[in-house]
């Protein structure tokens, strides 16, 4: 038997969201059932699965009780998600899946998706004026139209540059076609 710290999954687990979760995050692989087989306890109210690298659809995640609660409810295909207040999961090692537009797809070719985090709560792309295509920067509406419909945020929330008290601001803009 090796060592807790040596197990790769537990590795590629807690490489899915900020340290700051992760650290004291509850470790488990999640089954397709929903089952979770614990791998390390934590001692806070987070879940870190390791996923499987090989599967389409099945990303190293870490959730948040409500965040888990509308992945479950996703995963084993209820018509609505039962969380009564936002939910938070974090995908920073990325991610492939089928379908944007359809949470219950399982034959469309793979689409991949950078490190990304989201708000799993009903966003109505319209409504806000959200896009709803999938893009390698910003934010939108996953699943737009569909009650399993939120707000997925690409990269990390500590992208870009940080403003200290006294910071001079200067605003520039570059585009570049290829």
């Amino acid at each position: 038997m090796r060592d807790q710290a040596e197990d790769p999954r537990i590795t590629r687990a807690r490489l899915s969201g900020p340290e700051q979760v992760t650290r004291n995050a509850t470790v488990a692989e999640l089954g397709a059932d929903g089952t979770l087989t614990v791998l390390a306890k934590g001692t806070n109210e987070w879940v870190c699965v390791p996923g499987n690298e090989n599967k389409i659809g099945e990303p190293p995640m870490c959730m948040n009780p409500m965040g888990m609660l509308w992945m479950m409810d996703a995963m084993q295909g209820k018509p609505t998600p039962t969380n009564k207040s936002p939910g938070m999961i974090y995908m920073l090692c990325g991610a492939t899946q089928r379908s944007n537009t359809d949470p219950s797809d399982k034959t469309s070719p793979a689409i991949p998706i950078g490190p990304h985090w989201m708000i799993t709560w009903p966003f109505d792309a319209k409504e806000y004026g959200l896009p709803t295509t999938v893009r390698d920067k910003g934010a939108w509406v996953m699943f737009a139209g569909t009650p399993f419909a939120y707000l997925h945020v690409c990269g990390t929330p500590w992208d870009g540059k940080e403003y200290s008290e006294g910071d001079e601001a200067v605003w520039t803009m570059r585009y570049t076609r290829p």
